[in-house]
């Protein structure tokens, strides 16, 4: 309902201005978009203020965009009314933009791009149609854009009993800043090798269906950033970061920990490595202090972690691998200590929140009661006497963080040579690649682990 009310807003003013309904209106000349949204974005195109603004109008004539057509015969339009020609821009674009009266496009981008550059003013082929998700066409310099984002997942544990687990989710987005309406064609090769499975595509792509190692996509794209597919896949080369983990407590409040590790085996350039950490999480324990030098990279302490930074950012690590080792102890503060200091934060909250609340108890209704006796049940439970379900004692895992630009981890790889745009245009198309971690668990190899035995492959 609200879009359709917008649209009448925007179509009822757009046809005032056209007819000529309407007071001179007041110029505006500005870069950045009002706070009208939609409304001031459409009819800021053509150099136009919708309402009343309280900014006083320059003493000289505005200049006009030159890469907008409309904005050229906005002086003229000031004098004797809007052209045919510009008439016709704008039912085009109503037509393309508000097919029935609902808008097709409320990206802000796009939106943005119609006010500071106008509408096209090349007519379409009477034999083609403007899809709904590309309102008006680009103008400019031509380029496609791919790229593909993974992340990838893994638990390694470092035993004989429990293999590790890896998986690689991904993404191909896509950038197409090409004139008019163009088929792009992108072959997609050696999926059954990297056992890729396509999850998803966008609306606007035709996807043939798979032969073999081979699957065709062809799409009319639509204006900036889009995600063309998403797809799962097996991690198809050796973990990045892999290693082992351990951690023994030697008293109530200390603990020895090692770890040894290797980054980017095998991998080779132009595979790099921008930033890898290590951190070892204790969100049930305050932690006093550590010991212990790392072969390589930096530590820091939190209140309730450790953090190991092996590759700060800025410095990468590319065409070679390196081991990392780290062996130290870590002191925390008695359980007494912690105990005090949270019954402590838990009686003031309560008592703080106990007098807000007899001010709001007159306004509760019975509509809201149940949620109202969970918030109050919640309050009493103390925070310290619960347990994480699969964190047991809080301190048997480290997470690893880390990018990869240069390659994919899945294997997936496409070839900017092999796609093919119609009508043949001469536009550049580049590919970048990047890969992730998501949550990269390294589980320590002398706690209590989660597993899960999965079925063996026909």
């Amino acid at each position: 309902m609200h879009n359709r009310v917008m649209a009448f807003m925007v179509a009822n003013v757009i046809g005032d201005i056209i007819t000529g309904d309407v007071a001179e209106p007041e110029v505006i000349v500005s870069s950045a978009p009002s706070v009208g949204g939609l409304l001031d974005s459409l009819t800021g195109s053509i150099g136009i203020s919708a309402r009343p603004k309280h900014i006083a109008a320059p003493a000289a004539a505005p200049v006009a965009s030159v890469s907008s057509p409309v904005g050229a015969a906005q002086s003229d339009s000031l004098k004797g009314g809007i052209r045919p020609f510009d008439k016709d821009l704008l039912r085009n674009f109503i037509i393309g933009a508000l097919p029935f009266g609902t808008p097709q496009d409320l990206n802000y981008s796009n939106v943005t791009s119609v006010r500071t550059s106008g509408f096209s003013a090349d007519p379409l082929p009477t034999d083609q149609k403007q899809p709904a998700w590309k309102p008006y066409l680009y103008k400019g310099r031509q380029r496609t854009l791919f790229s593909s984002l993974e992340t990838i997942n893994a638990a390694l544990y470092d035993r004989d009993d429990v293999p590790d687990f890896l998986s690689v989710s991904g993404q191909v987005t896509c950038r197409a800043e090409l004139e008019g309406l163009p088929d792009v064609s992108l072959p997609l090769t050696g999926l059954k090798a990297v056992r890729v499975e396509v999850s998803s595509f966008h609306h606007c792509v035709q996807a043939s269906e798979p032969s073999g190692d081979k699957q065709s996509l062809i799409f009319q794209p639509p204006i900036g950033n889009f995600v063309l597919m998403h797809y799962q896949a097996p991690c198809n080369s050796d973990p990045p970061v892999k290693g082992f983990y351990q951690l023994s407590m030697v008293s109530e409040n200390e603990g020895a920990f090692l770890f040894k590790l290797r980054l980017m085996e095998a991998y080779k350039s132009p595979f790099l490595m921008e930033f890898c950490t290590v951190t070892m999480p204790f969100p049930r324990r305050r932690v006093a202090s550590y010991d212990g030098n790392p072969s390589v990279g930096t530590v820091s302490m939190t209140e309730h972690s450790i953090e190991w930074r092996i590759v700060s950012s800025g410095r990468g690590l590319s065409g070679r691998s390196i081991e990392a080792t780290f062996s130290g102890t870590v002191r925390f503060h008695s359980k007494t200590t912690q105990r005090v200091n949270s019954s402590f934060q838990s009686v003031s909250t309560t008592a703080y929140t106990e007098d807000s609340d007899c001010e709001q108890d007159n306004t509760k209704n019975s509509s809201n009661l149940d949620d109202y006796l969970m918030e109050k049940m919640n309050k009493d439970l103390p925070a310290v006497d619960l347990e994480e379900p699969l964190s047991w004692h809080a301190y048997n895992y480290a997470k690893v963080s880390f990018k990869i630009v240069g390659g994919t981890l899945s294997g997936l790889i496409i070839d900017p040579r092999s796609v093919t745009i119609y009508p043949s245009v001469k536009a550049p198309v580049e590919y970048s690649m990047q890969a992730s971690s998501g949550d990269y668990i390294l589980w320590n190899t002398l706690g209590k682990c989660p597993s899960a035995a999965l079925p063996k492959e026909l």
